[in-house]
């Protein structure tokens, strides 16, 4: 089961990745300023960095400083590891990990062109993060976490990188009740960060049995409805989008349905999140944890 779920979401993310998603759709790009980031932020990294599918901005609240080695699990397009690079400067290293290969060639292009060179890029799933023991001074994440089947796992390795006094600064989906079951047994709802997310209660215990200490999980507010905004570009007989750019206006169409083949993961979580108010049992967190040691960074708050 858990070798079904891995390639149900290498495979989605795969056809996000070979995508033409970007901060220059406007939806994409609101979907992003929904959750925290900043129109300057946005405009500072390479546009195809950013395809909509963040729940948060854990740089902003990481207190990353000059000379640090960030690692951004789950790093798509590299939206996060290039927001770190600045912050870690030429003495530090922002890197990336992600099991989709279309991810870590889109992440690896957008370096490139974008002239980063203090980032890396690894591919690899996130229970088996391809670091030495006590290598990272800080971990951070974007609506990933949630999709791995193993999370003890996952904070066991979070936990074996991170050097002591490390810290976690993550930005997650976690369950504030249980889901119904239609959408806990929905793979699209796994694949779209809702079904695989565990409660808040058991993410902390997972943590505090990785080993972490002074966990906090903070529920911030954000409306999980911002990812419809990607969709929300064009109306029902307003001017169509083309079926292999879905977000290219195509004048004359009157909202043909698309053929299964390429049904978009942002169309799969519009349709869940105008069938459930996934508000009511779901929440955008930010997530803070210390591995025990010699003190570093203080977990981030705010």
């Amino acid at each position: 089961m858990a070798e079904q779920i891995l390639e149900s979401v290498r495979s989605k993310y795969g056809a996000v990745a070979e995508s033409t998603l970007s901060s220059d759709h406007a939806g994409v790009k609101a979907v992003a300023e929904a959750f925290g980031y900043t129109a300057e932020e946005l405009t500072s990294i390479p546009a195809e960095a950013n395809m909509g599918l963040s729940c948060g901005n854990p740089t902003a609240t990481a207190h990353i400083k000059r000379g640090e080695v960030v690692v951004d699990l789950g790093s798509g397009g590299g939206l996060d590891v290039f927001l770190a690079s600045k912050m870690v400067g030429l003495e530090g290293r922002a890197i990336g990990i992600d099991m989709t290969p279309g991810m870590i060639e889109r992440a690896r292009v957008n370096a490139k062109a974008g002239g980063y060179t203090n980032v890396e890029f690894y591919q690899s799933t996130i229970d088996q993060i391809p670091l030495p023991d006590a290598s990272v001074d800080c971990i951070i994440s974007n609506c990933v976490l949630n999709l791995a089947p193993d999370k003890p796992a996952v904070f066991r390795e979070i936990a074996r990188v991170l050097k002591p006094g490390g810290r976690v600064a993550v930005s997650d989906i976690a369950l504030k009740y249980e889901l119904p079951e239609a959408v806990a047994q929905s793979m699209a709802a796994y694949v779209g960060c809702i079904a695989g997310a565990i409660k808040i209660e058991d993410y902390r215990n997972g943590l505090l049995a990785a080993g972490f200490e002074h966990v906090q999980i903070v529920d911030s507010g954000a409306d999980l409805n911002a990812y419809a905004k990607v969709e929300n570009q064009t109306g029902c007989c307003s001017p169509g989008m083309d079926s292999a750019n879905s977000l290219q206006v195509i004048e004359g169409s009157c909202c043909a349905p698309l053929p299964d083949a390429s049904v978009s993961l942002h169309q799969e979580l519009k349709t869940l999140l105008s069938d459930y108010d996934v508000n009511a049992a779901a929440a955008s967190v930010k997530v803070y944890a210390i591995k025990p040691g010699v003190a570093a960074s203080p977990a981030c708050c705010s």
